[in-house]
């Protein structure tokens, strides 16, 4: 690490009351926490945006998979409420 580097690390870690150590690895984190946050966002060019936004407005209709996995959840779920009287 060129020495000037080495001095302003110090220099910053001194006046936050941070060991060189503390410093480093706090900026680190605070990095890394925007690195995570950048990559945890949704990116879409706005053709698929519009594209996003008119399948949320105008979903299809659900295929034969999705209808017989929905009836499959429903099922023990509809067998599940009537085992018990749960209290108004």
């Amino acid at each position: 690490m060129p020495p000037d580097v080495l001095r302003t690390l110090h220099c910053a870690a001194d006046l936050t009351g941070a060991t060189l150590s503390q410093f480093l690895v706090q900026a680190a984190l605070k990095e890394a926490q925007v690195v995570i946050e950048h990559e945890k966002r949704l990116h879409l060019s706005p053709r698929d945006a519009e594209r996003l936004l008119d399948l949320l407005e105008h979903p299809p209709l659900p295929n034969s998979a999705l209808a017989a996995a929905q009836n499959r959840y429903e099922t023990p779920k509809r067998d599940a409420d009537s085992a018990f009287d749960w209290p108004a």
